[in-house]
């Protein structure tokens, strides 16, 4: 049972005009109504509201999964890396921690992290592979590199690779035609809606998580959400009224350890275009500094503005509602992302570019031993750069990280650094994940943030098998890409780039702490 507490729901109002609205159209969102974004969207709608039966139409997949999980035992495949990006591995990362289970999670180009990933012992391992359109640049590309590693160690990639995809799709139809296993999402359900697909599914399967008990809570709780003033039209109504853009997430020790990445995806891809949207920023406690004036939401911590505590099942049904409701009452299409779409192709020119030609030497504005900086600015060393984009950053700044998560953590230190320094909201992404995320709204959002990307030297590259770039490569295309269509913008965005990743993030931490 979903409960809701903290001091901001006192100032819910079941009769304002926002809570009036969701509550006549509760109704006809549970009957998949495609029209209750406006005309523009109804054509997208149309083909994206099959997750409102997810927690009934899922259950179909139950025998298939327990065939699948079967074969896995009986195979001792014991070790699982999901290869995925955005929908497609951010649900199972929440199961995965959540239920205390073991899953690698690779949503990355950087090849020092998919160093790290690649086991010593591929025999017992399974490689669950998800993209909903079946052409993720990331995705493709740790696929082929898994191929090969599992074939130069004489092991049958047949035996060791699920795949997860529309029908139809290019991934569907290749791996198909390899013999490889393959269970097919519902087409008509979106990528970060996908949470109770065969993409959340299918991994929570193979963990071990009984998702009959995930599919039982959130068709209980769906139920609900037709109910005047339910759960999901508080919370919707309370995000819309309560804030201007940022919000926060905690769920440091609640049940649902990682949720608030989940959701950020979520709401920021959903809602973050035509110049509106709410920005979720995860924090690690209450009452951190990097969120900014912003209304906190946790899921256990009665300090929090607002305090949700569910069952996981519960949570993934309740905000694709809230979701789908906040983008009713702001009036944006729910289920595009187009400047995702846009960061994709500008990589793909650059990759293209450089394939024909060596890539092109650029100049930085200054530079010293441990690192480079790239951009448009008059400053002349690395804290007054860090000091002039602070000051231009309105509402939010937003670190990209094109570092390895598993070893470049101290980087994270940096958000409370400059939350000290100036009281905005501090969003942190690891590239190229948040580009299927906050980078939505980075383009598509209010124009009141600024941007400080950080790419770094990798010790070595990788090769990606039948293509003539590297992982460096795409990982590198891929920071410049989404550069380029921040920088089109007149957005503030400066690149700097780490000579020696240990040494440059001391020294960018010494920086904010000389401002």
């Amino acid at each position: 049972m979903i409960e809701i507490s903290g001091r901001i729901l006192g100032k819910f109002d079941g009769g304002s005009s926002i809570a009036r609205d969701l509550n006549l159209i509760a109704v006809a969102l549970a009957n998949k109504d495609s029209t209750l974004w406006g005309a523009a969207a109804e054509p997208g709608a149309r083909e994206r509201l099959n997750w409102i039966d997810l927690p009934q139409t899922s259950r179909d997949l139950l025998p298939q999964l327990d065939a699948l999980s079967a074969w896995a035992r009986s195979k001792n495949l014991s070790n699982f890396i999901l290869c995925g990006m955005g929908g497609s591995s951010l649900a199972p990362e929440v199961v995965a921690k959540s239920f205390g289970k073991k899953l690698t999670v690779l949503d990355t180009t950087d090849p020092e992290q998919i160093r790290l990933a690649i086991p010593e012992n591929l025999s017992e391992t399974l490689i669950i592979v998800g993209s909903k359109s079946g052409s993720t640049i990331e995705t493709a590309s740790q696929k082929a590199l898994f191929e090969k590693l599992l074939t130069d160690a004489n092991l049958d990639p047949q035996e060791h690779f699920v795949i997860v995809t529309d029908p139809g799709s290019p991934l569907d139809i290749s791996a198909r035609s390899s013999g490889l296993r393959v269970i097919n999402a519902d087409p008509f359900v979106g990528g970060r809606f996908s949470a109770l697909s065969a993409f959340g599914l299918v991994p929570a399967a193979l963990l071990g998580v009984d998702i009959s008990v995930l599919l039982d809570d959130a068709d209980s709780a769906a139920k609900t959400f037709i109910e005047s003033n339910s759960s999901a039209i508080k919370i919707a109504t309370l995000i819309f009224e309560q804030t201007t853009q940022n919000f926060s997430l905690h769920d440091s020790e609640s049940n649902v350890p990682g949720i608030s990445d989940w959701i950020e995806q979520l709401v920021a891809e959903s809602t973050g275009k035509d110049q509106k949207g709410r920005l979720p920023i995860v924090v690690e406690t209450h009452n951190s500094k990097v969120s900014g004036p912003a209304l906190s939401i946790g899921f256990g911590d009665g300090e929090c503005d607002l305090n949700i505590v569910a069952s996981l099942g519960e949570h993934f049904i309740l905000w694709q509602w809230v979701t789908a409701l906040l983008c009713r009452a702001l009036g944006v299409d729910p289920f595009n992302q187009p400047n995702v779409t846009e960061a994709k192709e500008r990589t793909s020119k650059l990759l293209a570019s450089w394939s024909q030609n060596r890539r092109p030497a650029t100049q930085p504005f200054f530079e010293d031993q441990n690192l480079a900086i790239y951009g448009n600015s008059a400053a002349t060393d690395l804290a007054d750069v860090l000091r002039d984009l602070i000051a231009r950053s309105e509402k939010y700044l937003a670190i990209m990280a094109y570092l390895n998560r598993e070893s470049d953590g101290e980087i994270l230190q940096l958000r409370e650094a400059i939350a000290k320094k100036k009281d905005i909201g501090i969003t942190f992404g690891w590239g190229p994940r948040f580009l299927h995320s906050t980078g939505q709204f980075h383009k598509g959002g209010a124009s009141n943030g600024g941007f400080l990307q950080i790419t770094a030297e990798s010790a070595a590259d990788i090769e990606i098998p039948g293509k003539d770039f590297s992982f460096s490569d795409l990982f590198t295309a891929q920071a410049l890409g989404d550069g380029e269509a921040l920088s089109s913008r007149d957005l503030p965005v400066v690149r700097i780039h780490l000579k020696n990743r240990t040494s440059g993030i001391k020294r960018l931490l010494e920086a904010v702490a000389e401002i």
